[in-house]
């Protein structure tokens, strides 16, 4: 797997605002170009073209139900021509204020800091983690931070990049900031291994499964379990988008869902399907690969889908997520961060997608 710095700059709003400047700029300025997404049709019969998506990682186990949508043909047999998954890093923000994407995979807390920061017209349709990824990660023989109250007196490696959110989380819990040490540390978790702190702000679907597979034991502190719940891996599109292309972005969905399906259900084809093919320039591991699959998994299928179907964001999820951005000092609506009636289309019309 590549470094996960970038990775962290994608996930958080520190340093977000000029770059949402810069691409509120361009797509003042955005004309055609061979380098501009279709902008598709309304009949489906016709067919919708070409459609880009903005990943917000490599292309590795993270974007599987993508693979399986475009493998066993689920974008072709939505009207599309092709499906362009284009790799980051990036918060997907500003490919679709420049018009290069159509549609962006990020994440709650870069667009929300777009939205209340910004202004951006962009809204959250979907998503395929209903749980976010971040977890306090620490050695079972050293810290082991089991609880947020075993945060106290611990010293707590944090990236800058990740300080406001870890700060919302010590908010969450009523923790004052003054209670611990916080260290500045990069994204490698060597200062935990080498005991330098008690635990590290970190991914339950990478830097976690790092550690554990080198052979030491560890202990997780999951922020969407302990008052930090937020929406990750949101399927995003401009206002405009999604208010002029409603067809096709409901075709969209309905092959997202299906390859998510798939992916759900056969994790090692998941896996393969990165190592061998769409990330075969990667050079993956194959066992932290499939283990990064089954945690992917672990956070999409949650209660929420049970109940109400793949991508669903139920009103308490949203009320939830936009108090997790408050706590970070992103204040908004939930109606301005989301739109949902789109997938509420696509269940109604296709009830046995749930």
């Amino acid at each position: 797997m590549a470094p996960v710095s970038p990775r962290r700059i994608r996930r958080t709003a520190l340093a977000l605002s000029a770059v949402v400047v810069s691409a509120l700029a361009l797509s003042a300025c955005a004309g055609s170009s061979a380098d501009t997404p279709s902008t598709g049709s309304s009949d489906a019969a016709a067919g919708f073209g070409d459609l880009t998506v903005q990943l917000s990682w490599i292309k590795n186990e993270e974007f599987a139900g993508e693979y399986f949508a475009d493998q066993n043909g689920y974008f072709t047999d939505g009207g599309f021509d092709s499906v362009n998954l284009v790799a980051g890093p990036s918060t997907g923000i500003p490919e679709l204020l420049s018009g290069t994407a159509d549609v962006s995979i990020s994440n709650a807390v870069a667009v929300g800091a777009a939205v209340a920061n910004e202004g951006a017209p962009v809204k959250i349709i979907g998503t395929t983690l209903q749980k976010n990824p971040f977890t306090v990660l620490s050695l079972k023989d050293g810290g082991d931070i089991a609880t947020p109250e075993d945060l106290v007196g611990k010293k707590i490696g944090v990236q800058d990049s990740n300080l406001s959110l870890f700060n919302a989380f010590l908010a969450a819990n009523d923790i004052d900031a003054s209670a611990l040490e916080i260290v500045p540390v990069q994204y490698d978790p060597a200062p935990l291994v080498n005991g330098e702190v008690d635990g590290f702000v970190a991914y339950l679907t990478n830097e976690a499964i790092t550690v554990e597979q080198s052979g030491v034991a560890t202990t997780n502190l999951p922020f969407a379990d302990n008052g930090l719940p937020f929406v990750a891996e949101t399927f995003t599109v401009t206002d405009e988008v999604l208010e002029s292309r409603r067809d096709e972005l409901k075709a969209f969905l309905v092959a997202e869902i299906k390859g998510w399906q798939d992916a759900l259900a056969d994790p090692d084809e998941g896996a393969r399907l990165a190592i061998e093919e769409y990330g075969a320039d990667l050079d993956l591991d194959p066992e932290k690969t499939l283990a990064g699959m089954l945690a992917t998994n672990a956070l999409i299928e949650t209660s929420e889908t049970d109940a109400n179907g793949l991508f669903t964001i139920s009103d308490d999820l949203q009320t939830q997520t936009v108090a997790s951005l408050a706590g970070a000092g992103i204040t908004l609506e939930a109606s301005d961060l989301f739109d949902l009636s789109l997938l509420a289309e696509v269940y109604e019309e296709n009830p046995d997608l749930r």
